[in-house]
């Protein structure tokens, strides 16, 4: 897969995509990711990517021939251009999963007040991590890659890891122990050391339901 951010603060990205899966996944072959820096499409010696807004107002926008002559130039049919904005659809592990199968992505990450409304039209989706508003968009397109990076084929360590997890079936995931099995006078369920697989998997849904069902049950209703 082929992954590339588009960004004013590439420096950022600098350590976060450096290690575990996501240095796993470029090292193997499996991630090509590129960061590349905003800045390189302008043409005065100021390199300028904002002005202030028409019609007045706090801030500054960035502007759209920078961002239209990147886009031009990195894109292809192929590409699934995805701007970073909190207005977007909330990221979930489903978008995930759909983003995982493209062939290449292109993250256009804001800063400052946000894009000139035009730049809206080069972009195939639009998303937010939360209804919060960060500094600029490097933080969520960096949860994205993460995210998505984990679900490509040869990535994890198990084929099952990224099936089983919160999320992965709109549940939350159940709880999980390791050794000991009693730790401070807290012991492991006695179904975990049944050996009986079938009665694990039951116990395994059940706690995936009562955890939902108390702590996000916004994902029961959906």
């Amino acid at each position: 897969m082929k992954i590339d951010v588009l960004t004013l603060f590439p420096e950022m990205f600098v350590g976060p995509l450096d290690f575990s899966m996501v240095k796993r996944a470029r090292t193997a072959g499996i991630l090509d990711l590129r960061v590349i820096n905003l800045r390189d499409y302008t043409h005065d010696r100021h390199r300028t990517v904002d002005d202030k807004p028409f019609g007045g107002g706090p801030g500054m926008l960035l502007k759209p021939e920078p961002i239209f002559e990147a886009v031009e130039s990195l894109a292809n049919e192929k590409t699934h251009v995805v701007l970073m904005t909190p207005t977007g659809r909330k990221f979930d592990q489903q978008i995930a999963r759909d983003l995982a199968k493209e062939e290449h992505v292109l993250f256009l990450c804001g800063a400052y007040e946000g894009f000139d409304e035009r730049v809206r039209t080069l972009v195939d989706d639009e998303l937010s991590i939360g209804d919060f508003v960060l500094t600029n968009g490097a933080l969520p397109a960096m949860c994205m890659i993460d995210t998505v990076t984990r679900l490509l084929p040869g990535v994890l360590g198990h084929e099952c890891s990224a099936v089983d997890e919160s999320f992965s079936h709109d549940l939350l995931e159940y709880p999980q122990y390791t050794r000991p099995a009693e730790f401070r006078e807290m012991k492991v369920p006695d179904v975990l050391l049944s050996g009986n697989h079938a009665e694990i998997q039951k116990w395994q849904r059940e706690q995936a339901l009562k955890r939902t069902t108390e702590r996000r049950p916004d994902l029961l209703k959906e």
